[in-house]
Order: C-alpha cells, then structure tokens, then sequence
C-alpha cells in the first residue's frame, strides 16, 4: 500500500507505533473488559460467565469466572467508541509524518465501512475487541486445559499464555478479514511481529498500573 510504503523511510519503530496506534481498540480491549466485568456487577447486574460455570473432564472451569458477558460484550462495545474517538482525533487522512493515522484509511469497499465514518469507526473496533477478547479466552482456556489457573492473588504462571493469544489473534484478524484496509497491509508484518514480541511487557505494565489505581484486583 503506497501510504504505508511512503511511511517506511521513517523507519521500522515508526511503523510499529503507527500499527499500535491503529490497533489500539483491539490492544486495550481487556482493559474495558476488566472495567465492565468489575463495575457492571456492582449496579447488580451479573457476573455472566461465559462458561456457565461448566466444568471440563480434567476437573477445571473451562474458563473461569474471570470471562464474563458483560465483559466480551462491554469491552467490544467500548472499544467501537475508542476507534470512533480515534477518527474523531485524527481525521479520515494519511500523514506520512506521524503515527497518529486514520484508522480508516483504505477502506472504502471494506466489509465494514457502512452509514457513514462513524459507523465503519465503530463497527472496525467492535471487531478488533472482539477478537482481542477472543484470543484473551482461548489462551484462558489452553491454560485451564494444563491446570495453570490463577488462584486468588497467586498468578496462572503462565505469561505468555496470557498475553500472546490476544496480540496474535488481533492481527490474524486484521490480516484475514480486513481487506484493502491500512489494518490489513503486508508492510505491517514486521511491525507486528515486534509489538507481539514487547507484548508480555506492555501488558504487564499496563496491569500493574490498573492494580495501582484499584481497577484490577490483582497485579497481572
């Protein structure tokens, strides 16, 4: 794609903030997950575990009570409104100069991009929640699977079963089912592979600050 080619002479660091900058709905997505599944229950409505509460052949929840309803469906929700805010931000063009670009960009025929830029907005980052949030409850449940679960404020001591599946199921997506979208360029390959290499990083740290702050009921 000629715009992203156009951004690879500011070099490979650009083009990897510039992927997380558009991806951003799908990266905090658990974020917003973690805030309606813990705020939502407070006004009396659920927990809805996923799951129902079943619980598999090797004795385990087969995803726990930490994957609810009201989290998969709030935090896709929100993170529709992130990518809303996004174009809101930035516009529908293409600055070769910064990372802050539209989220929009190439998507013209794209599947989403129906009733106008707010709607293709909200529509593209209810998907990349969504998929954030899927790849967030298949590592879930690989680790339940192995008998790694968290148990109160012990960790599942399983990092990377609890980062990675997120990352790599947000670009899969993007890759597969965003089409002539900026999102689905080869040029961003690279760059993602970068960002999925630092996740376990960028989410520890962003765990830690939402325990600081009393989001999070525990640091990870």
């Amino acid at each position: 794609m000629s715009n992203v080619s156009a951004a690879t002479d500011m070099g490979l660091i650009f083009l990897a903030l510039m992927t997380l900058w558009l991806y951003l709905p799908g990266f905090i997505a658990n974020t917003f997950a973690m805030m309606w599944g813990k705020w939502l229950p407070k006004t009396g409505y659920g927990p809805w575990p996923i799951d129902g509460g079943r619980v598999m052949k090797d004795g385990n929840r087969m995803l726990g009570d930490g994957k609810t309803w009201n989290g998969l469906i709030g935090g896709s929700l929100t993170a529709g409104l992130l990518c809303m805010l996004q174009v809101a931000i930035v516009g529908t063009t293409f600055d070769e100069a910064t990372v802050f670009v539209s989220p929009l960009i190439g998507s013209e025929d794209a599947w989403f991009s129906v009733g106008g830029t707010y709607l293709s907005a909200y529509i593209l980052g209810v998907f990349l929640g969504f998929a954030c949030l899927l790849g967030d409850m298949t590592g879930s449940f690989f680790k339940r699977r192995r008998g790694l679960k968290r148990e109160g404020e012990v960790s599942s001591k399983a990092p990377l079963l609890d980062t990675l599946p997120f990352a790599i199921m947000v670009f899969l997506w993007g890759q597969l089912f965003l089409g002539s979208s900026l999102l689905a360029s080869n040029e961003l390959l690279l760059p993602m592979a970068i960002i999925i290499v630092i996740t376990p990083i960028l989410h520890r740290s962003f765990n830690l600050i939402g325990y600081a702050i009393g989001w999070k009921d525990v640091p990870y």
